[in-house]
């Protein structure tokens, strides 16, 4: 993990849940998830732990259709998006260099500084295209 945030047993734990999870979980699946492994994390500390995991970079948010937040931890260590379908849930982590160097561009002109961003593209990939057809 790439924080400076203390290395606590319940981090730990809430860390193997997520590297267990196939895909982006929500944060009361996580909680499930963890309960029933029959660790004891209380649903506030995942909360918590979450924000602070995609605040350091180390766990990727995205918002489903529903405005609910997902949590995944992601391969890619360097800034990315993700492409998620909205009928599986399947994602895909994706580069945009020309929206990269359009934000630093669009911020520069307006004078701001340290400027970051989140953009969410959802679909239907072509699995669920194909299914539907």
């Amino acid at each position: 993990m790439t924080t400076n945030s203390r290395n606590t047993s319940q981090r730990r734990t809430i860390v193997s849940a997520l590297d267990d999870a196939a895909g982006f979980i929500s944060a009361q699946d996580l909680y499930g998830h963890i309960r029933a492994r029959g660790d004891q994390v209380a649903l506030a500390t995942v909360y918590a732990q979450l924000k602070k995991l995609v605040a350091s970079g180390d766990v990727d948010a995205v918002m489903n259709e529903r405005g609910e937040s997902l949590y995944r931890r992601c391969a890619a260590a360097s800034h990315h998006h993700h492409l998620a379908c909205r009928v599986c849930g399947a994602t895909l982590e994706i580069e945009i260099p020309p929206l990269e160097g359009w934000a630093r561009a669009i911020a520069a002109e307006h004078h701001f500084y340290d400027v970051h961003h989140v953009l969410e593209l959802t679909g239907v990939c072509a699995t669920c295209h194909d299914a539907a057809h």
